[in-house]
């Protein structure tokens, strides 16, 4: 699909300040880890904090190219599976925050979303959603662009709560096998 931008800014999911409890290494060699999800493209992270820094759950941090805070270096991206209880746990919370603080970029997912094929729209492929509720979308936009959640509930008829089958395709990206990543850059 597109190029996605390196991600900025990352959410804390988890932090482990004597590194994974699995590492059978001893203490003094182990170096602290914090799980994070990026705020632009839900990319999953393992995220090394510089000395002396304890990081919090739901803490923003900046992972750019500039000059960190907080965090040492990025040590790539982890896996859903690989991720610990905690940062499951808080992973749905997290997602539905950023969601709900970028419903301009969604919104416009609504409005510019185009056909994946002759027999499939790319609107489909969010949960709850089938071809009379992507064609009463297409049909609503054509007059004029949905402006936020609350107007594409309005107008499409029996709509799944937008902002929720976002939030569910988000973890469908992250936890599944999903052929088509909409939002999620693994």
């Amino acid at each position: 699909m597109l190029q996605r931008k390196k991600e900025d800014e990352a959410i804390v999911l988890d932090f482990l300040p004597n590194g994974y409890p699995f590492d059978s290494r001893p203490s003094h060699m182990k170096t602290p880890i914090a799980q994070a999800i990026g705020k632009e493209n839900f990319t999953l992270l393992e995220l090394v904090p510089k000395k002396g820094i304890f990081l919090q759950p739901y803490e923003d941090v900046y992972i750019g190219d500039a000059k960190r805070d907080k965090i040492h270096h990025i040590n790539g991206k982890v896996a859903y599976d690989k991720l610990t209880h905690t940062a499951k746990a808080e992973l749905e919370h997290v997602i539905t925050q950023l969601v709900h603080a970028d419903q301009k970029r969604f919104v416009e997912f609504f409005n510019k979303a185009q056909p994946l094929s002759t027999r499939m729209h790319i609107i489909e492929l969010l949960p709850g959603v089938g071809k009379k509720h992507m064609w009463e979308i297409v049909e609503e936009r054509r007059g004029e662009p949905f402006k936020d959640f609350n107007d594409i509930k309005k107008r499409v008829k029996l709509m799944p709560d937008p902002e929720k089958v976002i939030q569910k395709r988000v973890m469908l990206e992250l936890t599944g096998n999903e052929k088509h990543l909409l939002f999620v850059d693994r």
